[in-house]
C-alpha cells in the first residue's frame, strides 16, 4: 500500500477539477477512501493508517494460530515459591541486609545453638491464637520463629523483616558485618543470661567464648605478670601474610615493650623494658576467626579493603597454640565479601551442613549445593572493580583479577575475599543420631504450621488467577478467531466505521476493553470527520453489531455518517489555495512596485502573514474548527513557500495576530501612531486584500493618526522633560552626594560641624538611579528613616557598632546637605548624630549622642537574632577558593561578569572591586557584616549592602567570584566531612587530599559541624589540594560515604 501521505493527497485530488457545488457520492467516497482495496496479512508489516480498510497489524497475530496457556496470564508458577526436597531455606535481601542473612544461616546451623534457643521461654507463643498472626517482640523470640521457619518452612525463602526491624537497622544502608556480628552475640548473650533455666544463660558463653591472658615479663628482674580476658573471635592481621598459620603465629607473638612504651614493674618499682605476648588457655567449641580486611587508611581518612589471598586449612590444628593440649577444628563456615570497596559488595555464606557433611553456598534467596561435600568457593573469588574512565567513575564492573591465584595444596583454601571463617571442634564419630537432630518444639511448630498453611492457601489463590487468566484468554482467544474472520467490509455490503485504537486495544489482552467511543471522530455536523477517516476502521455491519453489543458504545458511524458539508468545505479550502497562491504572488510583485495615485495603510505584520490570516478567516466564515491542528491532506494549505517573495511578504509567526489590520489599530479604535508599523499600498493590493477581509479597518493615505493617540504621546514626552529637568536641579544640589565625593565619615569626625544626618543607603542608592537615567527609573519623593528605627521610635545603632560594620546601612548627609533633602523629599523622621567635646582634668573628651536615642531593649534583641544567624542557617552561600601551587591566591583572576553591557553603569554600584587588602586570603573582611532589613519586627535579613569605608569610598560587600573559586550551598549543622564530600563533587580532589583553611585556621575535624568551626554565611574557605593518589579502591570508598559513618548507632543493637 502507497504511504499514508500519498493516500491523502489522492484522496482529494479530485478538488482540481470539481467545483463545491457539483460534489457527488463519489467525490465523497473518495474522500473517505471508501473503495481502497483491503491489505492482505502477510503484505503488509505494519498498519496502513491511511487505509480504513487495512486490518493487518492491529494485533491480530497474537490471536490467530495456536497460542500456548502461559501466554494468558503473567502469574509466576506458585510451586516456585515451595521449597525443594533436602535443601534449606533463604532469607529475602531487604535491600543491603545480606550482611545479616550471611550470620542468620551461619547461627541457624549452629546446632547446639539453634537447639538452646528452642529451649527458651516463650509464654506469647505458647498462648498465641493461631486465627491472628504471630508478632514476636524479644529478640530471643524473633531469632526462635525465624530458626523454626528456616527449619520447616515450606517456602523457598522467608522474609527476617520482622527481626531486622526489632534491632532498628536501615535495610537501605550496608554496615560492617564484623561489627554486626560482635553486637547481636553481645545483645543475645544479655537477653539469654536473663532466662530461669540456668543451662540457657551461658550458651553464648559455652559456645563461641575461649580464654587466654597477657603475659607481660620484666627484662630486668624476670617478674611475669598475666592479665586473664575472655574472647569471642580472635581478630586476625592478614597484610603481609599468606596463610592461616602465619595469621595466628602473628597474633600470638611477642611484643617489645621500650622507650616510652615501657612497662612498670610492681617488683622493680619502676618502669623497665619487657616483653609481652598473649597466651591461650582454652578455645570454644565453636572458633570464631575474623580476617580483618578492612582496616582503617591513614592516608584516606577511610576503611579500605584487602583483597590479598589468604590459605586456610579444612582442619585446623590449634595444639602447637597451647600449652600440653589437643585440639583439632573443622572448617563448618566460610563467610565471603564480594567487592573491591569497605562500603559496597555483597556478602555470601558458604555452610557445612553438620549432619551430612555437604557444603552449601547461602547467597540470600539462592542456596546451591556443593557437589562432592567440597567447598567451592569459585566464582566469589572474582571481584567488582570501578574502573575510571575519562571523565567519571564507570559503573562496577566484575572482571578477573590480574593477581594469580596461589595454589593450594590438599586440604587447603585459598581466598581473597573471606573475611570470616568458623571452625567446629573435631569431635570422635558417634552413632548417637540425637547430636545432629534438633526437633522443633510444638509450640513452636504450631506457628511454622499457621504459616505454611497461609502459603498454601497463597498457592491454592495464585493457582485459580491463572487459571480464571487462562479460561478468560481461551474464550478472547475463540471470540477474536470468530471476529477478525467478520471484520472485512465487503464491496456493496453496509459497514461501518470502529476506532483503530480501540481495535488495538481490544486485541491487546492486557488492557481491559472499554465501550467503543466514536465521539471525538465526530464533525461540527455531528457526522465523521474527514481527517478522523486515517484513525478508523471500516469493518462489515455483521462484525460491528456483535462489537457493539458486547461492548456498548457509541455513536454508531455507518455510511450515512459520510459529512457532505466537510467534503464540501474542504473542496473550497483546497480551490482556494491554489487561488491564493496565485493572488500571493501578484500581490508580493504590487507591493515592490512605486506607489502612483491613492494609498491604503495596512499594517507590515498583517502584510506578512496575510495568506494564513485569509485561509483562517475562511475557516472561520464556515463555522468549521479543523481537526489536526489545522493541518489538512497532511502538509496543509498553510505551506509556507515564501521565501521567494522577498522581506515584505515573509510569512511570519504572529501569534497576537487574529484579524487583518488589527496590527495599526489603536485601543482606541482609530489608525496607530507609529508610522514605522505600516505600509502604504495602492488601491489594487487593497482590492484585492479586502476580497479576502471584507471586514478588516481601512485607513485611506489622508487618514489622520489617533488624536488622543498623539495627545497622550505629547504628555509622555513632557513628562520625560520634567522628570530631567527634576534630576538635573536635585544633582547640582546634591552634586557631592551623588559623585560620592568629600563625604563625611565617623572614624574621623569632620571638623566645623557638631552634627550629622542620617538616611537610610536604601534612599541614596533609589536617588542616584533616578538621577542617572530619570526616563528610565521613577522619581524619589520620601525619605524612609524608619527603616533605621525600632517599632519604639528608638535608633537601632550605637557610635561604636558603626564605626565597627553597622555603617553599611546608613549614608551620612552634612548639614546643608540635609537641608536641601527636607526641601525636597518628605522626611519621616529625621536622624542625626552628634559630637560633644568638653575638657576634663583628666583631658579633652569626646561623647557622640544620636537622636532619636539608642533603644537598648531593641539593639540587645538585634544583636542576639544576629548571632543567632550566624550560627544557626540552614541554606546560606559559603564560597571555596582553590590556592595554587605557591599558597597565593588566584588573585589576579578577573572577576566572573554576570551583568551585560548595557546594564553595566547602573550596575556598577552594586558590583564593585573585591576588597581583599586586609586578609591575604582573600577571606571576608571585619566589617562585612550581613545587611539588615528592620521592620516592625527588627529581623535581621541576610542580604548584604555597601558599606563606607575610611576613605570615603563607599564599597560593597556583596560577594566578587573570582576564576577557580565556586559557591557551595551549605548548613550550620553539616559536618566537615559532608562538605568535603561537596567539595570533591565541584573540583573533583578526594577528601583526603584537600587540605581547608578559614581566616588562617586549618580546618581538620571531620565530625565536627560547620557552625561549631565557626563557617558563617559568606565565608570563604582556602582550599589546598595535595597530589592525588593513584589509589582507584580508595577513590570508590570515597564516593561510596556519602554521609558520615553512624555504624550502628541508633539500633538495638546498641541499647537503643
Amino acid at each position: 500500500m502507497a504511504p499514508r501521505l500519498q493516500l491523502e493527497k489522492a484522496a482529494w485530488r479530485w478538488v482540481e477539477t470539481v467545483k463545491p457545488e457539483d460534489i457527488r457520492q463519489e467525490h465523497i467516497n473518495l474522500a473517505y477512501r471508501i473503495n481502497l482495496p483491503a491489505c492482505k496479512r502477510g503484505t503488509c508489516r505494519r498498519n496502513c493508517k491511511g487505509n480504513p480498510n487495512c486490518l493487518v497489524g492491529i494485533g491480530e497475530q497474537a490471536w490467530l494460530g495456536d497460542i500456548d496457556e502461559n501466554a494468558f496470564h503473567n502469574i509466576d508458577d506458585p510451586n516456585s515459591e515451595r521449597r525443594d526436597k533436602n535443601t534449606f531455606v533463604g532469607l529475602t535481601n531487604l535491600g543491603a541486609t545480606c550482611y545479616v542473612n550471611t550470620f542468620l544461616q551461619v547461627w541457624f546451623h549452629n546446632l547446639e545453638l539453634r537447639r538452646s534457643l528452642y529451649q527458651c521461654h516463650n509464654s506469647r507463643a505458647q498462648e498465641h491464637n493461631t486465627e491472628s498472626d504471630y508478632e514476636p517482640q524479644s529478640i530471643c523470640e524473633h531469632l526462635q520463629y525465624l530458626f523454626a521457619l528456616l527449619q520447616n518452612s515450606n517456602r523457598k525463602y522467608i522474609d527476617p523483616s520482622g527481626l531486622v526491624k526489632a534491632l532498628g537497622l536501615d535495610t537501605g544502608q550496608q554496615q560492617d558485618a564484623q561489627e554486626f556480628s560482635k553486637l547481636f552475640l553481645s545483645l543475645l548473650e544479655d537477653t539469654l543470661s536473663k532466662q530461669k533455666n540456668t543451662n540457657l544463660q551461658n550458651v553464648i558463653q559455652r559456645q563461641f567464648c575461649g580464654q587466654f591472658s597477657y603475659v607481660t615479663v620484666c627484662n630486668q628482674c624476670g617478674r611475669s605478670s598475666a592479665l586473664p580476658s575472655r574472647f569471642y573471635e580472635l581478630e586476625l592481621n592478614i597484610q603481609g601474610h599468606k596463610n592461616l598459620t602465619e595469621c595466628v603465629t602473628e597474633f600470638l607473638k611477642e611484643e617489645k615493650l621500650d622507650g616510652e612504651n615501657r612497662y612498670f614493674c610492681e617488683s622493680c618499682q619502676s618502669k623497665q623494658s619487657a616483653t609481652r605476648r598473649i597466651k591461650l588457655h582454652s578455645l570454644p567449641p565453636t572458633l570464631n576467626l575474623q580476617l580483618m580486611r578492612f582496616v582503617f587508611d591513614r592516608q584516606t581518612g577511610h576503611k579500605k579493603k584487602l583483597n590479598t589471598f589468604i590459605s586456610f586449612p579444612e582442619q585446623l590444628d590449634m595444639g602447637p597454640f597451647l600449652e600440653d593440649q589437643k585440639c583439632v577444628y573443622e572448617l563448618s563456615a566460610v563467610l565471603i565479601h564480594r567487592g573491591i570497596s569497605a562500603y559496597s559488595g555483597h556478602y555470601i555464606a558458604h555452610v557445612k551442613d553438620a549432619r551430612t557433611g555437604d557444603w552449601y553456598k547461602f547467597n540470600d534467596e539462592e542456596i546451591e549445593k556443593m557437589e562432592g561435600k567440597k567447598l567451592q568457593l569459585g566464582i566469589e573469588e572474582d571481584i567488582a572493580v570501578a574502573l575510571p574512565s575519562s571523565s567519571s567513575w564507570s559503573v562496577a564492573e566484575t572482571v578477573k583479577s590480574q593477581t594469580r591465584k596461589p595454589k593450594c595444596s590438599k586440604g587447603y583454601h585459598c581466598s581473597r575475599n573471606a573475611y570470616m571463617l568458623v571452625y567446629k571442634v573435631q569431635e570422635e564419630e558417634s552413632s548417637d543420631a540425637s547430636r545432629t537432630n534438633v526437633e522443633v518444639p510444638a509450640f513452636l511448630q504450631r506457628l511454622v504450621d499457621q504459616d505454611n498453611h497461609k502459603f498454601e492457601e497463597w498457592c491454592s489463590e495464585m493457582a485459580d488467577m491463572r487459571k480464571q487468566s487462562v479460561d478468560k484468554g481461551k474464550a478472547k482467544h475463540e471470540e477474536v478467531k470468530e471476529l477478525y474472520e467478520l471484520l472485512p467490509a465487503k464491496d456493496g455490503e453496509p459497514y461501518e466505521f470502529i476506532p483503530l485504537d480501540w481495535l488495538k486495544k481490544w486485541l491487546d489482552d492486557s488492557t481491559a476493553t472499554k465501550e467503543i467511543d466514536n465521539s471525538l471522530f465526530l464533525c461540527s455536523h455531528g457526522k465523521l470527520h474527514p481527517d478522523k477517516v486515517a484513525e478508523s476502521k471500516r469493518v462489515s455491519l455483521q462484525a460491528a453489531q456483535l462489537l457493539y453489543e458486547r461492548y456498548s458504545g457509541g455513536p454508531r458511524l455507518d455510511g450515512s455518517s459520510l459529512c457532505r458539508e466537510c467534503v464540501g468545505q474542504r473542496c473550497r479550502v483546497l480551490r482556494l489555495k491554489n487561488q491564493l497562491n496565485e493572488d500571493y504572488k501578484e500581490v508580493s510583485n504590487l507591493v515592490k512596485r512605486t506607489l502612483s495615485g491613492e494609498g491604503y495603510w495596512v499594517g507590515k505584520a498583517s502584510l506578512r502573514s496575510w495568506r494564513q490570516l485569509a485561509l483562517d478567516q475562511l475557516e472561520e466564515d464556515e463555522h468549521e474548527t479543523k481537526h489536526s491542528n489545522g493541518q489538512t491532506n497532511g502538509q496543509g494549505p498553510h505551506t509556507n513557500n515564501s521565501k521567494e517573495f522577498g522581506p515584505e511578504l515573509s510569512e511570519g509567526n504572529e501569534d497576537e495576530m487574529k484579524t487583518f489590520n488589527e496590527d495599526i489599530v489603536c485601543c482606541h479604535e482609530g489608525l496607530s501612531i507609529l508610522e514605522t508599523e505600516r505600509k502604504l499600498v495602492s488601491a489594487e493590493v487593497w482590492t484585492k486584500l479586502r476580497a479576502y477581509f471584507p471586514k478588516a479597518p481601512e485607513f485611506t493615505q489622508n487618514q489622520e493618526p489617533c488624536q488622543q493617540c498623539l495627545t497622550l504621546e505629547q504628555e509622555e514626552k513632557d513628562n520625560e522633560a520634567v522628570s530631567k529637568m527634576m534630576a538635573l536641579d536635585q544633582k547640582n544640589q546634591l552634586l557631592n552626594l551623588f559623585h560620592e565625593k568629600n563625604r563625611p565619615t565617623l572614624t574621623k569626625w569632620p571638623q566645623g560641624t557638631d552634627v550629622l544626618y542620617i538616611v537610610p543607603l536604601f534612599f541614596v542608592d533609589e536617588w542616584r538611579k533616578f538621577i542617572r537615567r530619570p526616563t528610565k527609573s521613577s522619581p524619589v519623593s520620601n525619605v524612609g528613616n524608619t527603616l533605621l528605627l525600632c517599632p519604639h521610635g528608638g535608633f537601632m545603632f550605637t557610635y561604636d557598632s558603626l564605626i565597627n560594620g553597622d555603617a553599611q546601612h546608613i549614608a551620612l548627609l552634612w548639614p546643608n546637605e540635609w537641608e536641601v533633602i527636607s526641601r525636597l523629599f518628605i522626611v519621616d523622621q529625621p536622624i542625626s548624630i552628634h559630637c560633644f567635646k568638653d575638657t576634663t582634668p583628666s583631658g579633652p573628651t569626646t561623647q557622640y549622642t544620636t537622636q532619636p536615642d539608642l533603644c537598648w531593649e531593641c539593639r540587645e534583641s538585634f544583636l542576639f537574632q544576629q548571632q543567632r544567624d550566624l550560627r544557626e542557617y540552614t541554606q546560606a552561600t559559603i564560597y571555596i577558593r582553590k590556592v595554587i601551587e605557591d599558597k597565593r591566591m588566584v588573585k589576579d583572576a578577573a572577576p566572573e561578569m554576570n551583568a551585560s553591557s548595557s546594564e553595566a553603569e547602573e550596575e556598577k554600584e552594586e558590583h564593585p572591586k573585591v576588597d581583599g587588602e586586609r586578609d591575604p586570603d582573600f577571606s571576608q573582611s571585619e566589617d562585612g557584616a550581613k545587611r539588615l532589613k528592620l521592620g516592625d519586627s527588627s529581623a535581621a535579613a541576610s542580604a548584604t549592602v555597601p558599606v563606607t569605608k575610611p576613605g570615603g569610598i563607599r564599597r560593597s560587600t556583596r560577594h566578587r567570584k573570582l576564576r577557580g573559586e565556586k559557591a557551595l550551598i551549605v548548613s550550620a549543622n553539616q559536618t566537615l566531612k559532608e562538605l568535603k564530600i561537596q567539595i570533591m563533587h565541584a573540583f573533583s580532589v578526594a577528601p583526603f587530599d584537600q587540605n581547608l583553611s578559614i581566616d588562617g585556621k586549618s580546618l581538620t575535624d571531620d565530625s565536627a559541624t560547620l557552625g561549631s568551626l565557626g563557617v558563617i554565611p559568606e565565608s570563604i574557605i582556602c582550599l589546598k589540594a595535595d597530589e592525588p593518589i593513584a589509589d582507584y579502591a580508595a577513590m570508590d570508598d570515597v564516593y561510596q560515604v556519602r554521609m558520615p559513618e553512624e555504624g550502628f548507632k541508633g539500633t538495638g543493637l546498641l541499647g537503643h
